[in-house]
């Protein structure tokens, strides 16, 4: 493989998945990392297993990278216990390399700030614990950039939904039933805006982080459509699917489906998120990088199609 270009992606749940998808089908060199063994789904996509948490291992694992995808995730009671090292050693293999670093990111350093409008610009005031940690992570990446450690650009989404994603609050406890007539899942307040990212989006909006240096040094919000109420959403997954949803509205967390004890016990802190408002929005990005978010009916569908192969419904 040539490797004067070569994009490798760290972590293969849902968005190192698609981001390694995306690469290749851009026919760019591309190194899919991942803790343990990835199944091999598209020849041109090298694969590679490495325990990211050693600078040593990051380091061998990014070998020839011009640009580092850092979508790593550990399981919700580990993240505060592993995230910080698992930042450090991909800082370290990346600026070893002098390769460009994309990192996967999240909102929650916003904490319950106004959410009717979100902006890059939006005061970090997180108070959980999980999103005191991302704002601590995001502000060492950032630094990094600043020293001249690295080249840095980190890309926000909202709540995934899409092919392959399954532990989301729109994933494996929502569109299972949506095709088969069972139960759905709703949390909290299904009448406020919520905000949702197509997993497609996620990836073409970090490959494009990827292929241009001029978003570095900052936070960007990934390509979502404005926030409609999770109940809107609902209404158009019944449209597509032709019946009507029956939804076990969640208004306090239990275990429920593929969530849980442990998991739930973990996201309580972060329910917040499905009481108040929340609206990200991507105009700086779309109008700088001229991506468009997926139209909700076309990503729906394609999410649909892929549940129903998935679980042969």
């Amino acid at each position: 493989m040539n490797t004067a270009s070569l994009h490798v992606v760290l972590g293969a749940g849902p968005a190192g998945t698609a981001i390694a998808a995306e690469l290749a089908q851009r026919d760019l060199p591309v190194r899919h990392v991942s803790r343990s063994e990835i199944p091999e789904t598209d020849k041109r996509i090298e694969r590679a297993t490495a325990d990211l948490s050693t600078p040593e291992a990051a380091i061998a694992a990014t070998v020839g990278a011009s640009v580092v995808y850092h979508a790593v995730n550990v399981p919700y009671h580990l993240q505060t216990e592993v995230l910080p090292g698992i930042t450090t050693s991909i800082l370290i293999a990346a600026a070893h390399h002098g390769a460009r670093l994309v990192v996967l990111d999240t909102l929650y350093p916003y904490g319950e700030a106004e959410g009717e409008a979100i902006t890059e610009q939006t005061p970090w005031a997180a108070t959980s614990r999980k999103g005191r940690l991302r704002a601590e992570l995001d502000r060492e990446y950032l630094a990094a950039h600043r020293n001249g450690d690295v080249s840095v650009v980190l890309g926000r989404a909202a709540d995934f939904f899409g092919p392959g994603v399954l532990n989301s609050t729109l994933g494996g406890a929502f569109f299972p039933g949506a095709i088969t007539g069972g139960k759905v899942l709703g949390l909290g307040d299904l009448a406020l805006p919520h905000s949702y990212t197509y997993i497609g989006d996620v990836a073409r909006g970090l490959v494009a982080l990827g292929a241009d240096p001029r978003g570095d040094g900052r936070v960007w919000h990934l390509p979502t459509n404005p926030a409609v109420s999770t109940l809107e959403v609902h209404r158009l997954v019944e449209t597509l699917v032709g019946r009507e949803l029956d939804v076990d509205v969640l208004a306090e967390l239990v275990a429920y489906g593929p969530f849980d004890e442990q998991f739930i016990n973990e996201y309580r802190e972060m329910f917040y998120q499905h009481q108040i408002p929340q609206n990200m929005v991507s105009a700086d990005f779309e109008a700088t990088f001229g991506l468009r978010p997926t139209p909700w009916r076309e990503a729906l569908q394609a999410t649909l199609d892929w549940y129903r192969a998935a679980f042969g419904a």
